[in-house]
């Protein structure tokens, strides 16, 4: 063969392998349910809990995904899911038990059933996933944190911790873990030292902190929810305040607080951006980050019957109205318009929203 000859070969070889491994081309789907909102649903004493797939274009929805892939049930009551890169990790808490899935397919991968007592939350560092566990409903004193071993599905270890640990995220080496307080209550964020295993410090905010995030500029935001006060008959005789607090995770100490009328209790609330979401009752209030006072109008007001989840992206917002004898709503709103866009039926007890 002629050296020009060889060379053009050599050439078009070059173009063509260059064409098919470029990065641009599209990839294989992961599974049925990549891209697209996974809604957990929490059940109830006698159905179990469940996980409804949308899609994003929420052309598709499908109910009891878990279920439909492998012939089997979670239990009562579905509380969470956390996930790494491939599974998801989903939190039943009467079950004591997290079932371990593949998060696009929902092919079950194992389970985590032994050193867990009422689990909660979860969060994932690396090989490790990190557990809230209120522990029985008539001790407060044996609340903590497993760490499990993700490769064995084992846990490993735990940390002791205040009553009521809730919610839990990671940064720096650190976990930041709301305590709301279980069936009583509490008011602390207590901060775990991941390489030692082992409380540093506990932050005092109001009471029932429950949702926290960390902003753009590595503060910790949390909202406490405060708290409705009873007498023996279950009259209202008053209500401790509620609160935006903003934790300065170098110091460990509260920069600042938003602080809610008497008798108003938020929940809900979303980070997306610069921007925080939150519900009092049926109304959505947006504020930024950096606002130094609450909103004084509401963005918007859901017609749900039971405002129990709430998310936000781009453009939208997803709001849960919980039901627990049938069939919950997604309801999406416009967020330019502030209008409903669209209704999906969704899992039994629905109450957390995942982008997946």
């Amino acid at each position: 063969m002629k050296i020009t000859k060889l060379l053009g070969v050599l050439f078009l070889g070059s173009i063509l392998f260059a064409s098919c491994s470029d990065d641009t081309s599209p990839s294989l789907p992961k599974g049925d349910y990549e891209n697209g909102i996974l809604i957990s649903g929490e059940g109830n004493t006698s159905i179990s809990g469940s996980v409804s797939f949308v899609s994003n274009d929420l052309s598709t929805v499908e109910n009891t995904i878990y279920k439909k892939v492998n012939n089997d049930e979670f239990g009562e009551y579905v509380q969470s899911i956390a996930f790494d890169n491939d599974r998801a990790y989903i939190v039943a808490d009467n079950q004591n038990t997290v079932t371990v899935v593949d998060r696009y397919t929902f092919d079950k991968t194992g389970t985590i059933t032994t050193g867990l007592s009422k689990p909660r939350y979860m969060t994932v560092v690396g090989n490790k996933g990190y557990v809230t566990n209120w522990g029985a409903t008539d001790n407060e004193s044996d609340d903590f944190v497993a760490i499990v071993d993700l490769n064995s599905l084992e846990v490993e270890g735990k940390v002791d911790v205040a009553l009521g640990p809730e919610r839990i995220i990671a940064k720096n080496g650190k976990l930041y873990v709301s305590h709301q307080g279980a069936f009583g209550s509490n008011n602390k964020v207590v901060i775990i030292d991941i390489a030692t295993k082992s409380v540093v410090k506990e932050v005092v905010v109001k009471d029932r902190p429950d949702e926290l995030y960390v902003d753009s500029s590595g503060r910790l935001v949390v909202l406490s929810q405060g708290k409705t006060i009873y007498d023996a008959n279950w009259n209202v005789v008053g209500h401790t305040l509620a609160a935006i607090s903003f934790i300065n995770t170098n110091s460990n100490e509260v920069e600042s607080e938003l602080v809610f009328n008497e008798g108003e209790h938020p929940s809900q609330m979303v980070l997306e951006g610069n921007d925080i979401y939150y519900s009092l009752g049926n109304d959505i209030y947006k504020m930024d980050v950096n606002a130094t006072s609450l909103p004084a109008s509401k963005l918007f007001t859901t017609d749900a019957g039971y405002l129990y989840g709430l998310a936000v992206r781009n453009s939208e917002i997803f709001v849960l109205d919980a039901n627990f004898s049938g069939n919950s709503k997604l309801d999406v709103y416009e967020l330019s318009g502030k209008t409903k866009k669209d209704t999906k039926e969704v899992a039994l007890g629905a109450s957390k929203i995942y982008f997946n």
